[in-house]
């Protein structure tokens, strides 16, 4: 088939969803289900395990149709019966016996139903034909070769959002299904290319059925990786990296080479038959594809690009209910011997019956470790209170008062030293604020720890023995301070350290009254910690709701698995319990993890009433469940749920209910409960006797969630959330529901919000933070009318949801977990449950996955960061990845922006090992998450982009010209002085030539030295007086006329490296009537590259004959060089290094001044090889024109680093001297790579006035010397004298670096207005140079700011206007005058398109008219068409009469208020940057250079970036300087930085080794060849990401 064409033909089938009818049958289920996931399942050869499991499929699943409920009456069908639970057969426990082996995943989001719908949606979106997604290249030492070593066992580690959990195992249907399903998948993700997958399966003789078939392709993958070169064109199953082939290439079969990859052409029109290419082409048809309905056309204001604004859709779903009326508790019945206090409660049980247990601890093996009994429990708090206000500090001074706060730093498997603690500062009148146990200096979140601590004001911190031997030591053996800790004093309340209380004393116990009892520490969603503060009040009355809606009576077991320090845990069982002299056994951490069973076990041995577990521990326990003989649950009256309000708990409490109903566990006692820090428990399941009532019900459209209203699901089967209810609210409490963002107004009924408490039971404010506190817990919610419903406050419970009939609260999600996409809510927790239903589910490891959302360009976008398995192959990784965007796609239409692989257990852990969100959050924006795969959206997800632009019409011929303004702006134009009327005593102005100039030196000032050559040492190598010269000159003329034979106007390449004798051989070229092109000798390292560049120009050039060193000679007839040109086609080479002796009989004196002087070639950025032609009149005005503006005399000496062979730098290195007499000092650029301080010695050790060097240089001296200027000055180096300080440059200037540059060597004396650039092109070598003489600018006070410097808004750029705004401002970006305009030099901007004139401060192509342009380009082919236009070229309308040529730079011009030396007020001349180089994408102009600034500066670790356009795809290309793990964090950041300041969406990402980005020697980055190099695969790149 085509490449794209994906509708696999081989799969007939149609999905057909089962209606939602209201009752249908168990039979009518199952033949529903199995017609609509049929295709999953394989046809299993005779009757194989497969076959018997096909009969009890899913019997579970129908119980969610079963009781769908009806929502009041609202627009909602109210015949859809309650209907009593399905009886569970006992057949259909037995399928959780083969649970284990099916793998491991998180069962907080297990549900059969789900799994389906998320199969289903894929094979939708199968159906639809999508469009493959190219696999991102990497090299091999990226991909993780992980052994099977790294495998932890299954229950050592956990991961869930809040805590840990161990890993629910598959099902039925993936463990049939998951084989077929692989194949099917893949067959129809591979559709589009020959597939080796497909090919695989089906040409394998025999096998026994499915299993042995998939055996046999992972085989063979594993064959292919390794010996074929992978083909990157398709998804076969070796596309994996690209890499070279390595010799022998024996593989099972051939794999087909470069499936789709027809010849394409590039947007040259050069084929190419690349493998990235083919992919590039792939993505740019995937990307064809309208996914999104097109952007609304809108009318755009002049200068804003506004953001396309999500409109409402008007058919979405809106609430229709009545305004909902505040659900109040049950009285909260006051019963007569309910203690006055939790205090008082403690005195009297361990007063009266001391010997109770009150709390029984266990070890790792499960057996009980310690019983605490009530009465230890109250001699050791009275003592610990004693010792805490007593002991620490003085009598006079104590250290702890009452009131004050108190860290408690306890282990989780110590909870009797820390229910001591807790009820010795309540004794005591102290605050206890509870943490966790900080484990390392930088544990996940234990910073914000240190700043609630900080913000209560903490000085003491109360730990056990073994948890004060086990904190990380210094040397010294002191704790160290924890990183944004307070100092703070350990105090040890083992009751051996501490002193026995004097008879006297006693405890103060006072009624419950509104002091602060507790701190419960809660984690934000951005990581922020707050302390919520409860009263003894709030604490006492939460205790008597939970006692009596559990219905807790006197001395009743209970089993507490929950972390004891807050939240479920800490209220049932340290607080409610020692109210009413319960028992609690608490089941630490440490033993779930070794044994998941020791919960229920301890229920049966301790014949416990009550348990309190998550629902990863009811799953946990089923995973562990194999048979256990004597397990008997039924003296549980109450199972509580503690983490009910997670809307996924649903499906463990289910498959909990289906194994254990056997064993005696009483429907009934299932009681899901929601809480929250701020609120405590919110509601909660009553446990009722009544098993004929069933519990409440919902399935809800996730649609309709995702616009905050709830609707029974009725078309649409893939996308439904099953809620169940926790229970009504608590006794004595009033409820309601507020829409969760603005003005807390009531919801409708049939509408989800924040659910809000009254209550006296409920924290009262965030500690310390009165304004947070007020939007929390003083809210007073409003009707419809704006009145508010109750005079009392109401506290926000962070909780999303609604009131159900009968009062039932009804969970849907968490306000930390809410995300707003697009104007659509999503809730993390159902995206990370659709991602884990995905197949294979064993894929996540230990289903630790991460979902959240950052803000990208004004919306927020979706993250999920997941942990892959240790074995899984880049081609699993892949795989599951397009197939979690095509679930979440499905079944929540919503893209996700970015999709992380990470290795196993490398996320940030909570401390009960879950994933700690905000951590992961911010390592991701900070891009030091490491991941090993990443898969990046925006094309699908990034839908607010501003509309590309219209091009506006420009002022045409029509528009009145008033002399010199165009519509109301003076014309743009600028001029250097005039050169005629410049009076000088310039001797050489009568000279023609130069070489006339120089015979002319030779006769007058034989010994005045012209040259000096340094080398990297900084001494002197070589030096030319004017005679010297001039002899040399003669002798190499000699040579060309007898060696050479060549006539007048012969061409003759001089390949030279930077020195005295290219000078030498190019004055002997034009003594001898040769015409000179200087060319850059092949580098001998890099010969392969850098010879066909010498090849090219000495062709082009159509040289007659080659000059160089002998050195050169031998480098030009190695074998390298053989191996990268022909050499036979050289023209002959003549070797300078041994010259004739004599003189030449006469001199060649050229008879016409517009004759070639000499070629200029340069290679652009943009890849053209480009050579111009100066005449000798071009040549000498040129210099004279230099000579004036930089005041050059024979007594000047002038230090020049720069490359010599073309353009200015060629000028100054060569002609300048001569014409002006002064002493060069030459430095030659590559000497710095061995001594980067050798160019600022020179000038310094020469006292220079005048330097030029190139931006190559500048940088060097700015990494190389950073840290080296105090060394330096104590050297010597001082820059005081230095006066101009040009940058020879083509580009616009890079004001960062000469600015750094400046700042740097500010301390050596530079001053920092010494610095400046100029600015040359093809057409005009030097357009600009110099900046104002320092003196001049004087009396201007040069404490002002820097005049040269303007800030332009980038968007307006785009759009070629100039917007100037004030520095800091967004968008701005700082342009840099490119140096003072040269004698003779006329400009002016014009509308490149029109050719008309354009006004002041308007962006436009710079114009040059002047006396050194070139006379043309020297062109083998004669492109006379390109000729005109660039040299000859003439505006539309105005001054129609002058010529002038097209420097093909956009840039303006712009009068400042500064005066030159004639009193003509400055114009300054910005450029902006070339048209070759600027991209055009939607309609807008965009310079890569600010794209790349904006890359390198995302992170530390990119030092250098080149961007470019393939078929309207922006390409970033990056340097990494950092391990090549680091290379997958750029990719999000690159993407994101790009998005949010260029308004582009980056198509692809390629991560590069240093060095990769070719520079030429002017320092500028040649983006053409990059982009070839790329499309030709020749870059080896560590990582390349294909942006969906």
């Amino acid at each position: 088939p085509q490449p794209g064409s994906l509708l696999s033909s081989s799969l007939p089938l149609s999905f057909s969803s089962p209606p939602l009818a209201g009752d249908i049958t168990q039979k009518g289920y199952e033949k529903k289900r199995s017609k609509l996931i049929g295709a999953f399942l394989p046809k299993a050869p005779g009757k194989g395990k497969y076959h018997s499991s096909n009969q009890n499929t899913n019997r579970v699943c129908c119980n969610v149709v079963n009781s769908v409920f009806s929502l009041s009456t609202q627009g909602m069908d109210p015949s859809v019966p309650h209907e009593r639970r399905t009886p569970v057969t006992p057949g259909s426990s037995s399928r959780y016996h083969r649970r284990r082996s099916s793998g491991s995943r998180d069962e907080r989001y297990r549900s059969d139903v789900h799994t389906e719908a998320v199969q289903a949606a894929l094979a939708k979106q199968k159906e639809r034909g999508k469009m493959a997604v190219p696999m991102p290249s990497k090299r091999r030492s990226l991909v993780v070769q992980s052994s099977m070593d790294a495998y932890t066992p299954p229950d050592t580690s956990s991961g869930s959002e809040e805590e840990g959990s161990m890993q629910g195992e598959g099902t039925p249907t993936s463990s049939q299904g998951s084989i077929n399903m692989e194949n099917w998948i893949s067959r129809a993700i591979h559709g589009s290319t020959t597939s080796s997958t497909t090919s695989s399966s089906s040409t394998q003789s025999g096998g026994s059925g499915a299993a042995s078939r998939l055996a046999d392709v992972m085989g063979q993958t594993h064959l292919e990786n390794h010996s074929t070169p992978p083909d990157v064109t398709g998804y076969t199953t070796d596309s994996i990296q690209v890499e070279r082939p390595q010799g022998s290439t024996t593989a099972s079969r051939a794999t087909p080479k470069y499936g789709n990859a027809e010849l394409m052409e590039t947007g040259d029109g050069v084929p190419v038959g690349g493998r990235v290419s083919a992919k590039i082409q792939q993505l740019v048809n995937t990307l064809k594809r309208p996914k999104r309905p097109p952007l609304r056309e809108f009318f755009v204001d002049d200068f804003e690009e506004l953001l396309e604004v999500q409109q409402p859709d008007p058919n979405q779903p809106k609430a229709e209910g009545a305004q909902m009326l505040a659900m109040r508790g049950e009285q909260l019945g006051v019963v007569t011997n309910w203690p006055p206090s939790l205090e008082a409660a403690l005195q009297r049980w361990g007063t009266i019956s001391p010997k109770a247990p009150c709390l029984t601890t266990m070890d790792t093996n499960g057996k009980p470790l310690y019983i605490l009994t009530y009465g230890k429990l109250w001699v050791r708090s009275m003592k610990v209170a004693y010792n805490i206000l007593h002991k620490l500090g003085n009598k006079q001074e104590p250290m702890v008062r009452p009131g004050d706060r108190v860290a408690l730093v306890f282990p989780n498997n110590d909870p009797a030293a820390f229910m001591v603690a807790f009820y010795g500062c309540l004794l005591a009148e102290l605050v206890p604020v509870p943490i966790e146990v900080p484990l390392t200096r930088k544990d996940a979140g234990s910073q914000q720890i240190g700043f609630l601590l900080g913000s209560c004001g903490v000085t003491v911190a109360l730990t056990s023995d073994a948890c004060h031997k086990g904190l990380p030591k210094s040397t010294t053996g002191e704790i160290p301070q924890f990183k944004g800790w307070p100092k703070l004093l350990w105090f040890v309340t083992e009751s051996k350290h501490l002193s026995k209380p004097p008879r006297d004393w006693f405890p103060h116990i006072k009624d419950a009254n509104n002091d602060t009892a507790y701190i419960e520490y809660k984690t934000c969603k951005d990581g922020s910690v707050l302390g919520v503060t409860v009263m003894r009040i709030a604490l006492l009355t939460h205790c008597q709701a939970l006692t009596q809606s559990c219905g807790y009576t006197e001395a009743e077991t209970i089993v507490n698995v929950l972390d004891f320090k807050k939240d479920v845990g800490l209220w049932h069982g340290i607080l409610t319990s020692v109210m009413n002299m319960m028992h609690v056994i608490s089941i630490p951490y440490s033993l779930m993890k070794v044994n998941p069973l020791s919960w229920i076990q301890k229920v049966c041995q301790y014949k416990a009433k009550v348990a309190c577990v998550k629902s990863r521990d009811m799953h946990w326990a089923l995973v562990a469940h194999k048979d256990q003989r004597d397990v008997n649950l039924s003296s549980l009256r109450m199972l509580v749920v503690a983490d009910g309000s997670n809307p996924w708990s649903i499906s463990s409490c289910d498959a909990f209910l289906n194994v254990f109903q056997s064993k005696g566990l009483k429907p009934e006692v299932i009681c899901p409960c929601a809480s929250s820090p701020e609120a405590l428990t919110v509601a909660i399941r009553r446990p009722t006797d009544d098993s004929n009532q069933p519990p409440g019900r919902g399935v809800l459209s996730m649609q309709g969630l995702s616009h905050g209203v709830i609707r029974v699901d009725s078309e649409e089967k893939l996308s439904v959330l099953t809620l169940q209810d926790v229970g009504t609210a608590m006794p004595g409490a009033l409820m309601c529901v507020v829409k969760p963002d603005g003005v807390s107004q009531l919801c409708k009924t049939d509408e989800i919000g924040e659910l809000c408490v009254c209550s006296v039971a409920t924290g009262t404010s965030y500690y310390g933070l009165s304004g947070m506190t007020k939007n929390t817990f003083e809210v007073f919610p409003m009707n419809s009318v704006g009145a508010p419903i109750s005079e009392y406050p109401f506290t926000r419970t962070g909780l999303l949801g609604f009131v159900g009939p009968g009062g039932l609260c009804f969970i849907a999600g968490k306000m930390d977990g809410l995300m707003v996409v697009g104007g659509r809510r999503h809730n993390a927790d159902d995206i990370v449950a659709t991602a884990l239903a995905v197949e294979p589910m064993k894929f996540v490891y230990r289903g630790r996955i991460a979902v959240f959302s950052i803000t990208v360009l004004h919306d927020e976008r979706i993250v999920v960061v997941a942990e892959q398995r240790p074995d899984s192959t880049e081609e699993d990784s892949f795989q599951w990845m397009s197939r979690v965007l095509q679930a979440i796609d499905g079944i929540h239409q919503v893209g996700v922006y970015c999709l992380a692989l990470v290795p196993s257990n490398t996320l940030p852990k909570t401390p009960l090992g879950g994933i700690h969100l905000s951590e992961t959050k911010q390592l991701f924006l900070e891009g030091s998450l490491h991941p090993c795969n990443v898969l990046m959206c925006p094309h699908t997800c990034v839908t607010n982009l501003p509309k590309p632009r219209q091009k506006q019409p420009e002022i045409g011929p029509a528009s009145v010209m008033v002399g010199n303004l165009v519509s109301g702006k003076r014309i743009a134009q600028a001029s250097g002085r005039d050169l005629g009327q410049m009076e000088d005593n310039d001797q050489a102005r009568k000279f023609l030539f130069l070489s006339e100039v120089l015979q002319w030196r030779a006769q007058t000032t034989p010994d005045h030295v012209l040259y000096t050559l340094l080398n990297s040492r900084g001494t002197i190598a070589s030096s030319l007086s004017c005679v010297q010269l001039h002899k040399r000159a003669e002798k190499i003329a000699t040579m060309l006329a007898e060696r050479g034979h060549l006539q007048d106007g012969d061409h003759v390449a001089l390949v030279y490296p930077p020195g005295i004798d290219l000078i030498a051989a190019f004055y002997g070229c034009l003594y001898a009537g040769c015409v000179p092109i200087t060319v850059r000798p092949p580098h001998p390292q890099n010969i392969a590259t850098t010879l066909p560049t010498v090849k090219m120009i000495v062709e082009v050039s159509r040289s007659a004959c080659m000059m160089t060193t002998a050195v050169i000679c031998k480098l030009l007839r190695s074998k390298e060089a053989s191996a990268a040109v022909d050499v036979r086609t050289w023209p002959p080479v003549l070797d300078t290094d041994d010259l004739p002796k004599k003189k030449p009989p006469l001199l060649y004196k050229p008879s016409n001044p517009d004759t070639l002087a000499y070629l200029d070639f340069s290679v652009s950025t943009t890849g053209m090889l480009a050579g111009v032609k100066m005449s000798h009149t071009a040549t000498s005005a040129f210099c004279r024109s230099i000579k004036l503006q930089c005041e050059l005399y024979p007594s000047r000496e002038v230090a020049i680093c720069l490359d010599p062979y073309c353009g200015l730098g060629f000028v100054i290195w060569c002609l300048c001297s001569v014409y002006s007499g002064h002493q060069s000092i030459l430095i030659p650029p590559s000497e710095l790579e061995v001594n980067p301080a050798l160019w600022l010695l020179a000038v310094s050790q020469y006292k220079v006035r005048d330097t030029f060097c190139s931006y190559s240089v500048m940088e060097l001296c700015t990494k190389g010397l950073g840290l080296q200027t105090e060394s330096l000055k104590s050297r010597g180096l001082d820059l005081s004298r230095v006066r101009t300080c040009v940058v020879v440059a083509e580009e616009r200037p890079r004001i960062a670096l000469t600015q750094s540059f400046s700042k740097l060597f500010k301390d050596l004396g530079l001053h920092p207005r010494a610095v400046s650039t100029s600015f040359g092109c093809r057409v005009n070598l030097a357009v600009c140079l110099q900046p104002h003489r320092l003196g001049k600018l004087a009396d201007q006070g040069t404490s002002g700011p820097d005049p040269t410097t303007v800030y332009v808004d980038m968007r307006a750029l785009r759009h070629d206007r100039v917007r100037l705004v004030e520095r800091g401002s967004p968008h701005s970006l700082p342009l840099m005058e490119s140096g003072k305009i040269l004698p003779g030099v006329r400009i002016i901007i014009a509308n490149p398109e029109t050719k008309g004139p354009l006004g002041d401060s308007h962006l436009g192509e710079i114009w040059v008219c002047s006396g050194h342009n070139a006379s043309g380009y020297f062109t083998v082919y004669g492109d006379e068409a390109l000729q005109s236009d660039h040299f000859n070229s003439r505006l539309s309308f105005g001054d129609t009469q002058t010529i002038w040529a097209r420097t093909g730079y956009l840039g303006f011009l712009r009068r400042t208020e500064l005066t030159d030396a004639s009193g003509e007020r400055h114009d300054a001349l910005y450029v902006v940057g070339a048209l070759d180089e600027a991209m055009e994408l939607r309609g807008m102009r965009y310079h890569p250079i600010d794209i790349e600034t904006s890359v390198i500066r995302t992170h530390k670790s990119i030092t250098e970036c080149a961007v470019f356009t393939w078929t309207n795809l922006l390409v970033v290309v990056v340097e990494l300087d950092g391990s090549e793990q680091e290379a997958l964090d750029l990719v999000p950041l690159v993407t994101n930085v790009v998005l949010e300041e260029h308004y582009l969406i980056v198509g692809v990402v390629v991560v590069v080794d240093i060095g990769v980005i070719p520079i030429n020697s002017r320092g500028e980055k040649q983006r053409m060849h990059l982009r070839d190099g790329f499309l030709a695969d020749q870059l080896d790149p560590i990582y390349v990401a294909y942006n969906m």
